[in-house]
């Protein structure tokens, strides 16, 4: 197939390219859908046609008294054709175009917002429709001119105009400003960004060298004209290009996604724009359709044309990336398809692209998609510090981020003082944004600088919310939610504001309530703060503060929220889930199988509160912890909070056997053999209820099992994990709440010593012993699943090559060779406080600086000496008491003794699958290095190197299955399992 040549043209100005597009020989076309009309043909206009309607408007426009060379004329056109005939016709008179972004439906702001621009473009012409001038009613300065009285007047026909009358004019020169382009004006007032004919040019040329795109294909707009993406990344680039060009209203396709996808096929799409939001939107209609085969049934749709889906303007998710792409690649795209990036109005949209999206981010481990490398025309840099001593940062270190290059622009309309406090003494943009730069250069954005919520001084990034929020309700009755701060009457501090778009109006009550339970799960997640939820009410929906993009202002909903402009909707939302859990709760009173014991009601609000859930009747008293989201840290946290409250010492592995709210009662209520008391009564210990038959727990004596049961359920091979150096397997919770839909039993093996005169392995053959004979108990024959995670992977090499028919061996990140660095049990307390979150890098090497003799201390003193610096409020949220943390260490520090000259020998048949993270830096400098270590595997293999697979993932060694990674890492796992046949 043609493609695209890497040969431009080199027109002076727009003008210039759009009477070249006009020549007969080009013979290009726009296609206009009408509002409601997709299935009717659209109209189509050549674009010399569209030359023709300006030159003729052009002359009418210069014709006005009040018209001037040079200066803005302000267009507020909804219209797709409106839009591009006046906006031509502007530049053809040797005017400014400045379009109008949609104006608020609070009266207020929008005569605020008009007084504004009539006195910063002095008061200009205004183009509009008869049907919109009711919105500018009372706006004084603005010269309003409809297009039904200016076509009232006699205009030029064709055969009056001169063959080039463009060349009669005087034309502007090549620097000038081209269009203005209005921000959001989300932080003050609107600017005007000034967007000059180079500039312009400059930018599509470089979105053209992007990637090549086939002839005979189009462009597809949806989104209204006023947003420099669909204006210069869609319009002008099919122009520059010499490409057809689409434009439907996004009334047509928002709603019914689907649609999108038939305009794609149906015209031959090779260019197009997505934000995240919409891609959502889109993979949601996709899975109804394959459901109930509704809207979306199967059809013959062809995108083998398609080859960009730029999406910007928000954050992109992976998982939904991922998912998209899925549905555009089941109808012949490119798996890359979806390109994500990063542009302003001030760089004409789009100017860093992501090309490999989403596979780079996926073997990185990313939640959040990043947005890639410069195209030709700009270069960036992320810094820290202030001008007088800014920076670069180092890889992966997060900064600010600044462009520069031709197609930035050099300053905002009339207003110096914005373009002093946007620029760098050095002539660097500032964007605003934090970001963060990879080791090939990607870019990855963090947030805006000013994108935070203050909570009691611990500042949160909305993005991270905003995330965290938008996984959570998927499949929920929520089509859309926003995440902004907001601070209560009096409060002194700010508190996460959740305001949702209902599928359908009104939600169900228990719709409402699991969508606050959710929410409120994802935000404690992040932020351990609950969070303010809402709908947003159909009287409320004309107050959101949408731009043409589809994104919603979050600074303008935290201005209209603390106005009170939604309290009806915060209220009706309060009252509706307060009754469904009052109703909930006499349901369940009078159930008599759900008749709660003291200890049960007791253990059923302490798991609710530990998760942020906002009533305890969210959690089923036979629902595991697994199911409810519980992480390693969530673990640690409940049984602080029980041991504190019970006055015991919960064993950890008691919350692992005994998952569930009636499970563990009643392991407590066996474990409870001291005499009844008062105070036994007012902490909820009684007899519990009798267990249903599923739900027996275990005989709880002093015998060990290494077994742990994280999750019960499947038909496939079982998933076998070994535990890492200290001995835990918590830190396989959230991986195993991943997996949990993978039809496959997942367990862990944990070392002994963890309970009171529980004796520790004395050679790494006791342990392989011992772990080997529990796996056949579970598991007698193959095929065997097993992986080790780090120090794990150790054992878990000799159990494969005592075990028949093991058909995959796992490495969490460790080679076969290594020497750990020998260490004292001081070191490995500081090494546990670490991976627990409570001290961090910088903070062990405040405690060990080879001075102070940390190493040589008693085991009181480096207790004493870590607490001192470590994070004091999670410290007693996990509850490290110095008894629990002697016998954690003691495990640990056994568990290296017994391998401090192990040296492996033999070969497994079914090969080694290595997923490997950044490196620790004691045993790797770079990763480079570390991956050479691993592949020392190959000599392990039967296979030799062909049986030897590498597979790169986010993260570090202690935080590559954490919960800002485990979501990319289950792809990267999941394929390697399919590629082996498990």
């Amino acid at each position: 197939m043609t493609q695209i040549q890497d040969q431009q043209p080199t027109w002076k100005s727009l003008q210039d390219m759009l009477q070249a597009r006009a020549a007969p020989a080009a013979q290009k076309h726009l296609m206009f859908y009408p509002l409601g009309e997709l299935s009717s043909p659209p109209s189509l206009i050549s674009y010399r046609s569209l030359y023709g309607e300006a030159q003729k408007n052009s002359l009418m426009l210069a014709n006005l008294a009040s018209f001037a060379e040079g200066k803005p004329v302000l267009l507020h056109l909804d219209d797709h054709w409106d839009c591009l005939v006046w906006f031509w016709a502007i530049l053809l008179a040797n005017g400014i175009p400045t379009l109008s972004s949609p104006l608020s439906n609070n009266d207020d702001h929008r005569r605020s917002h008009l007084e504004h621009l009539s006195e910063l473009l002095e008061a200009p012409i205004c183009i509009m429709r008869e049907s919109s001038t009711h919105l500018f009613q009372g706006i004084h300065g603005l010269q309003i001119h409809t297009i039904e009285s200016l076509l009232l007047n006699p205009r030029p026909s064709t055969s009056t105009l001169t063959a080039d009358p463009v060349t009669t004019m005087r034309r502007r020169h090549h620097g000038s400003p081209a269009m203005l382009m209005l921000t959001s004006g989300s932080t003050g007032n609107a600017k005007a960004v000034r967007l000059s004919h180079r500039q312009i040019l400059t930018s599509v040329a470089g979105k053209a060298a992007v990637r090549s795109l086939p002839r005979d294909t189009s462009f597809l707009n949806w989104i209204g004209l006023d947003h420099v993406a669909s204006l210069i990344e869609i319009h002008i680039q099919a122009l520059f290009l010499g490409f057809d060009q689409v434009h439907v209203h996004a009334a047509d396709v928002v709603p019914t996604p689907l649609r999108f996808l038939e305009l794609l096929s149906r015209h031959r799409v090779s260019r197009s724009f997505a934000p995240n939001f919409f891609l959502d939107k889109l993979v949601a209609a996709a899975a109804a359709s394959d459901t109930d085969g509704g809207e979306g049934e199967r059809h013959d749709w062809d995108l083998s044309s398609l080859r960009i889906i730029a999406s910007g303007g928000e954050a992109n998710h992976v998982s939904t990336v991922i998912a998209a792409a899925a549905v555009l690649e089941s109808y012949g795209a490119a798996g890359n398809v979806i390109v994500t990036g990063f542009g302003m109005t001030e760089t004409c949209a789009g100017a860093v692209f992501n090309l490999a999206c989403p596979e780079r981010d996926v073997v990185r481990g990313r939640t959040v998609a990043s947005v890639g490398r410069c195209m030709p025309g700009i270069e960036m840099r992320v810094v820290r510090g202030g001008d007088d001593g800014a920076v670069l940062c180092e890889q992966g270190e997060a900064g600010h981020l600044q462009v520069r290059g031709a197609v930035v622009f050099d300053g905002y309309y009339r207003n110096p003082s914005a373009t002093a406090d946007a620029f760098t003494d050095d002539g660097w943009f500032r964007t605003g944004d934090q970001a963060t730069l990879d080791e090939d250069g990607h870019l990855c954005l963090t947030g805006r600088v000013k994108d935070v919520i203050n909570i009691n001084g611990v500042k949160v990034v909305t993005a991270d919310v905003q995330a965290a929020v938008d996984v959570a309700l998927r499949g929920t009755c929520a089509s859309r939610a926003v995440v902004f701060p907001s601070r209560a009457p009096g409060a002194a501090t700010e508190q996460i504001t959740v305001a949702y778009l209902a599928g359908h109006w009104p939600p169900g009550a228990d719709e409402m309530a699991e969508i606050e339970s959710l929410t409120s799960q994802a935000c404690v997640m992040v932020s351990s703060a609950r969070p303010v939820v809402f709908p947003v009410g159909p009287q409320s929906l004309a107050l959101l503060p949408t731009t043409t993009l589809g994104k919603i202002s979050g600074s303008k909903m935290t201005k209209l929220f603390e106005a009170g402009l939604f309290d009806g909707d915060v209220e009706y939302h309060r009252e509706a889930v307060a009754a469904w859990v009052k109703r909930k709760a006499q349901q369940v009173a009078d159930d008599e199988q759900h008749n709660l014991t003291d200890l049960e009601a007791n253990l059923q609000n302490e798991f609710a509160e530990t998760m942020g859930f906002p009533d305890p009747s969210h959690v089923g008293v036979d629902t595991s912890i697994f199911d409810l989201g519980f992480s390693s840290m969530d673990v640690i946290r409940l049984k602080h909070r029980l041991d504190t409250q019970l006055g015991i010492a919960i064993p950890n592995i008691m919350f692992l056997t005994q998952p569930s709210v009636r499970l563990l009662a009643a392991a407590l209520t066996r474990m409870t053999t001291k005499p009844r008391s008062p105070a036994d009564s007012a902490i909820g210990i009684s007899e519990p209820s009798s267990p249903s038959p599923k739900s027996q727990p275990a005989d709880l004596d002093n015998a060990y099992d290494p077994v742990v049961t994280l999750c019960p359920k499947g038909s496939g091979p079982p998933l076998w994990l070994v535990h890492p150096g200290l001995g835990e397997v918590l830190v396989f919770v959230g991986l195993a709440h991943q997996l949990a839909r993978d039809d496959r039993p997942v367990y862990a093996l944990r070392a002994r010593g963890f309970e009171p005169d529980q004796p520790v392995f004395s050679s790494l053959t006791e342990a392989v012993d011992t772990y080997v004979a529990a796996i056949r108990q579970k598991q007698p024959s193959g095929p065997y699943v097993l992986v080790g995670y780090s120090y794990g992977v150790m054992p878990a090499f000799e159990i494969a090559k005592r075990l028949d028919n093991v058909q995959f061996l796992g490495s969490f990140d460790f080679p076969p060779h290594i020497r750990m660095p020998q260490q004292g049990w001081n070191m490995w307390f500081l090494n546990l406080a670490h991976v627990l979150g409570v001290v961090s890098e910088e903070q062990i090497a405040e405690v060990d600086d080879g001075e102070r003799g940390y190493r040589a201390l008693s085991r009181p003193e480096a207790f004493e000496r870590v607490l001192a610096v470590a994070d004091h409020e999670k410290w007693r949220e996990l509850g490290l008491t110095q008894n629990l943390v002697d016998r954690w260490v003691d495990v640990a520090y056994g568990l290296q003794s017994m391998v401090a000259d192990y040296e492996p020998v033999g070969k497994v048949a079914c090969g080694v699958d290595v997923f490997q993270a950044e490196p620790m830096r004691i045993l790797a400098e770079s990763r480079e290095e570390w991956v050479a270590m691993l592949r020392q595997w190959s000599g392990f293999c039967e296979d030799g190197e062909a049986g030897l697979r590498l597979h790169e993932v986010g993260g570090a060694h202690y935080t590559m299955i954490g919960p800002e990674y485990v979501e990319g890492f289950v792809v990267k796992f999941r394929a390697a399992l399919a590629a082996r046949g498990v």
